[in-house]
């Protein structure tokens, strides 16, 4: 019996999404490489949450949860800007964690490179693409080198290239109209400023600070690292005069949010861990399509969107154990564009609530949908459908059920 033959897989983008599907597809035996235009890629020194739905995910592919070093997310305080008074919500069930993206990163990275089922990726840093033939499966490098492969899959993030390809047109990300500003804390001395108290108070997990009435205003503060630091995030409605990602100063984020609690406010007290950045948010169109030939979008590239579920991540997560389940190992060169397609199917219902849906959370905080979402077990989802589709008797993989 003449063995299953690996599938050659080129990966563009090498942030959470791309090395997430390396793993996935390295696990069923694939040959994988991942090309990063950067020399030396980090993740920004920022938090992330981590729904129950993308940690099943993140397990079911061999991360270790106590190397995330991530708080449990159990549920969430929100507050009222203006006098304080917080109330508790409690979730449903555990909602997974709250860590660094850097932590998550670096796990990631010990998958890919060696740890695990497979054959170690390919990392290629400082390989920007700057071309994708997909019906060849081949990416061009910017020093002219082409590289031949049996599927392309375009995690280059909401400014895509392989989108392009895949569309035949350069499709643009439109500014949502909001903005928010991101630093990260050290709080070895917190205890110092009793104002703060309020972090650690409640439930474990995210403090939510409301404001009422319009314009639009909304903070996210919780601990990552052990406690360590101390993760936030400002969202806030554009003014005429916002028109770059430049760093904003201390002194005019306290003028913005002046009229808050003094008590918040006390946060910028605390010395900067991470510096303090602007992120003018944008969100990709609904696309007719994620797939051609032999290439396929992935995460933000497919569906980027405002932050407002906690599920950016997330999303590309689910989507690489998708292409996992419908990549397994034996699948031919001649059956990739099908595959592809039916994972477009199987996922452009899900990204696109996630993206339209993102946005309506800025006028309306929904947990019944946030409950929806993350209950959600995309490794069942992706084996149903592909048993469905292509039937179980060809479903190979080297991890268990």
């Amino acid at each position: 019996m003449v063995a299953a033959q690996p599938l050659r897989v080129s990966i563009v983008g090498a942030g959470i999404g791309g090395l997430t599907a390396a793993i996935a597809l390295k696990k069923n035996g694939h040959i994988i490489q991942v090309f990063e235009a950067t020399e030396d890629k980090q993740e920004i020194g920022a938090g992330l949450g981590l729904q129950t739905n993308a940690l099943r995910v993140l397990e079911h592919l061999g991360v270790r949860k106590e190397n995330l070093r991530g708080l449990d997310n159990d549920g969430s305080v929100m507050y009222d800007s203006c006098n304080g008074q917080g109330r508790t919500f409690s979730f449903s069930s555990n909602n997974g964690v709250l860590c660094h993206r850097s932590d998550l990163y670096e796990e990631l990275k010990r998958l890919a490179m060696g740890d695990g089922d497979g054959a170690p990726v390919k990392l290629r840093l400082g390989c920007k693409v700057v071309g994708c033939d997909t019906e060849k499966a081949a990416v061009t490098l910017e020093n002219g080198e082409v590289i031949e492969a049996d599927v392309v899959i375009g995690a280059d993030g909401i400014n895509s290239l392989v989108r392009a390809q895949i569309l035949g047109h350069v499709q643009e990300a439109p500014y949502s109209g909001w903005s928010c500003l991101r630093t990260v804390f050290d709080a070895a001395n917190m205890h110092e400023i009793p104002e703060l108290e309020w972090i650690n108070e409640g439930v474990s997990g995210v403090n939510a600070i409301l404001v009422k009435e319009t314009p639009f205003r909304r903070w996210i503060v919780y601990p990552i690292r052990d406690r360590s630091l101390i993760n936030t995030v400002t969202f806030y409605t554009d003014s005429p005069g916002d028109k770059t990602d430049c760093a904003p100063t201390k002194e005019e984020v306290l003028e913005r949010y002046k009229d808050f609690d003094p008590k918040f406010l006390r946060l910028f007290d605390l010395p900067v861990h991470s510096p303090l950045r602007r992120w003018r948010m944008r969100v990709v169109p609904q696309l007719p399509t994620w797939v051609a030939g032999r290439a396929a979008l992935l995460g933000d590239a497919a569906h980027g969107t405002v932050p407002m579920f906690a599920q950016g991540a997330g999303m590309a997560i689910e989507e690489a154990v998708a292409l996992q389940f419908l990549l397994p190992l034996g699948t031919k060169r001649e059956d990739v564009p099908a595959r592809l397609q039916a994972y477009f199917e199987l996922r452009k219902d899900r990204g696109e609530l996630i993206r339209q849906g993102s946005v309506d959370q800025i006028s309306k905080v929904d947990f019944t949908a946030h409950d929806q979402l993350r209950l959600y077990d995309a490794i069942e989802a992706s084996r149903a459908f592909y048993e469905e589709r292509f039937g179980s008797g060809s479903l190979r993989f080297r991890v268990s059920k």
